[in-house]
């Protein structure tokens, strides 16, 4: 099985993907109580080599000279899933459920800071991604 979202914003009024990984996160690695947890960089791989490798996807997924440089760093202590919010904000006032997370310091793109502490900078150098 792969790790990642599934749904293409069908269903973004009834269920969240967004929070998948995160909740894997802190779930399986950090807060699971019940049974082993798996290893966080088992699980980073899991989320991102082995996923874009799966799709054929060779120029990411891995932190390595010549690569595409997207990168989240995070306080791994410090992640949480905030309450789910019901936004109003889709074409023709279309309803959406959305669920921020805390502890992401920075999130970069191609080597370009996108986030920082969960604010967006206005920088997007990301474009629709194809496998080749």
């Amino acid at each position: 099985t792969l790790l990642g979202l599934s749904d293409g914003g069908a269903h973004c009024s009834s269920i969240i993907d967004a929070s998948v990984p995160t909740w894997m996160l802190m779930h399986w690695t950090r807060d699971r109580s019940r049974g082993p947890k798996l290893g966080l960089e088992r699980m980073v791989q899991r989320q991102t080599g082995d996923t874009a490798a799966f799709f054929g996807m060779r120029d990411r997924g891995l932190l390595k000279p010549g690569l595409k440089a997207d990168i989240n760093v995070f306080d791994y202590a410090g992640l949480k899933l905030r309450k789910p919010e019901i936004r109003y904000d889709l074409p023709m006032n279309g309803r959406r459920l959305v669920q921020r997370a805390e502890g992401y310091k920075h999130t970069f793109v191609a080597g370009i800071e996108t986030f920082r502490n969960g604010q967006f900078t206005g920088a997007m150098p990301g474009k629709l991604v194809r496998a080749t």
